[in-house]
């Protein structure tokens, strides 16, 4: 079966106090046209869940061989962008977050690796015993990620299947690396 990547890009970047962190520059390009061709380099369908009020984030994208989707509902959280992102598959997921400025092909491989060789397995990245992100579900979960509500993502789905869960330590902070402010951001370029 083939591995789909939902890239989760639908959030209101309310914290970054007008501006959207999702058209940050991260080595020369917005952050969200990074993820998303570190995601097609890995091969395979992906998809960009997207809210419908955005079109600086589509403009992003122009070029690449995306599915674009718009979560019309994307204000009622989370779930409402695994929702749309996964409707109509019948294979496993990578659902990944797009602020996620440290995550680089290299790590999309690695837990497409891992997926190779665990079909059965919830993967998620971590670093050390934390985890993180990206998160892999098998084709048997798509019902009850489908369910989801509110804005907790699929962290239900994880517990409900922890005896499922395999983490995959992926390089440096690039699995727990989320900017969601003016101030995450200095932070982490004067880090760099």
């Amino acid at each position: 079966m083939v591995l789909t990547t939902v890239i989760l890009a639908a959030g209101a970047s309310s914290r970054m106090r007008g501006d959207d962190k999702l058209l940050e520059v991260v080595e020369g390009q917005p952050l969200l046209r990074r993820i998303a061709t570190a995601a097609l380099t890995c091969g395979g369908p992906v998809r960009v869940v997207l809210p419908p009020d955005r079109p600086d984030r589509h403009g992003a994208l122009a070029g690449l061989d995306l599915h674009l989707i718009i979560a019309n509902d994307a204000a009622r959280g989370m779930s409402a962008s695994i929702r749309a992102g996964i409707t109509g598959l019948d294979g496993p997921v990578m659902i990944l977050p797009a602020d996620m400025p440290e995550l680089a092909a290299g790590a999309l491989t690695e837990m497409q690796a891992a997926h190779r060789a665990a079909p059965d397995a919830i993967l998620r990245g971590a670093s050390g015993d934390t985890p993180g992100h990206p998160v892999i579900f098998p084709v048997d979960l798509l019902p009850d990620l489908a369910r989801l509500t509110g804005d907790e993502g699929a962290r239900a789905v994880i517990a409900a299947h922890r005896g499922r869960l395999r983490l995959v330590q992926l390089p440096g902070r690039a699995a727990l690396t989320d900017l969601d402010t003016p101030e995450d951001w200095a932070r982490w370029r004067q880090g760099r």
